[in-house]
C-alpha cells in the first residue's frame, strides 16, 4: 500500500541550495555577534542603508573580483543576499515608499 499525502501547491523546501543559505546564515550569525540579535530591524533609514549595503558587496565580488568580505571572511554574495532578505523583509512590513536614491 503507498501512502497518501496532499502537498500539491505547499512551498518546497527541498528546491532550497541549503549550502548557500546556510552561508547567508552565518552572515547573519556574524551581525548578531558584532551588533546584538535582530539589530538589523532597527536601522534607519532602512532601504537606504541596506540597499547601499548589498551594493557594495556586489561591486566588490563583480566588479573588484573579491569573493570574501575582508571584515568577516563571509562570501560578498551571501551578504548581498542577506541584505536583499532584509530589503524583502522590510518591504513586507512598512508601507511607506521610502527613496532609495
Amino acid at each position: 500500500m503507498e501512502g497518501i499525502k496532499y502537498d500539491d501547491g505547499k512551498p518546497r523546501w527541498d528546491l532550497l541550495p541549503m549550502e548557500e543559505v546556510e552561508e547567508i546564515v552565518k552572515v547573519l550569525t556574524h551581525g548578531a555577534k558584532k551588533y546584538s540579535d535582530d539589530n538589523w530591524m532597527h536601522v534607519e533609514p532602512f532601504r537606504k542603508r541596506y540597499f547601499s549595503a548589498m551594493m557594495r558587496h556586489l561591486i566588490d565580488r563583480f566588479y573588484k573580483g573579491e569573493r570574501m568580505d575582508k571584515d568577516s571572511g563571509l562570501s560578498h554574495m551571501a551578504h548581498a543576499g542577506c541584505c536583499l532578505l532584509f530589503l524583502m523583509w522590510h518591504d513586507k512590513h512598512n508601507d511607506e515608499t521610502e527613496k532609495i536614491v
